[in-house]
């Protein structure tokens, strides 16, 4: 019995598909090119930033950019990068094509010099490139002594108390200026001391001087602050 043989020409498949391909990315194009043509990003504004150059804030939106396609989320993750940005929020402005870049910075309240290397963090316990401008007293400490640092403003950041300045670091406890005020700390600062400490700088606004040494208690001198 004779075969029949049917030689079918890979072009017959490949050539529909090569045209549904070409379709596609034409298609995209055009799209591209019309969600920038109707909404382009034509500008970046920058608010509450010292520290964080505005310039990477451009670098992060992409060129020929539109607001139509910008993923908020992504940049304001490549900006939360930055050590000195601690929160940002980005909005669009589909009218002007301005996108708006307000960030909430870092500060630093400790500069140390830690066996020799020096060591500049932020309330929340991020180092830091720089001081950024603060004033701070340089403070000599050990690793313990920095965990305890760190352990103190992650403590007081949780209960909604300010960090000013790291001061002083010995062995008679870890002096720190709070919201404005004197405080002298010990070891294992609680929670409930935090509270106590914002609650009594509430109630005693002319108090310059807390103790916090002792376990679950906070002092107060309202009269000289030593």
């Amino acid at each position: 019995m004779a075969r029949l043989l049917l030689w079918i020409s890979p072009g017959r498949f490949l050539r529909p598909l090569a045209i549904s391909v070409v379709v596609a990315l034409l298609t995209a194009s055009a799209a591209l090119i019309v969600s920038y043509l109707l909404f382009p990003v034509t500008g970046i504004e920058v608010k509450g930033a010292r520290m964080f150059p505005e310039s990477e804030a451009w670098e992060a939106v992409p060129d020929h950019a539109s607001l139509l396609l910008l993923n908020l989320d992504a940049l304001e993750r490549r900006i939360k990068d930055n050590p000195w940005v601690k929160g940002v929020e980005m909005m669009k402005d589909w009218e002007s094509g301005i996108v708006t870049v307000e960030v909430e910075e870092r500060r630093a309240v400790l500069d140390g010099d830690l066996g020799g290397r020096r060591i500049v963090l932020s309330a929340d316990g991020t180092e830091l490139p720089g001081l950024g401008g603060a004033a701070l007293k340089r403070v000599g400490l050990d690793e313990v002594q920095l965990e305890e640092i760190l352990r103190i403003g992650e403590v007081l950041e949780e209960n909604g108390v300010v960090l000013d300045s790291v001061d002083e670091v010995d062995a008679g406890g870890i002096e720190a200026t709070v919201e404005g005020r004197r405080v002298l700390f010990g070891v294992a600062v609680g929670e409930g001391q935090a509270r106590t400490l914002k609650g009594l700088m509430e109630q005693y606004p002319e108090a310059p001087y807390f103790d916090l040494r002792s376990p679950e208690r906070v002092v107060i001198d309202a009269r000289s602050g030593g």
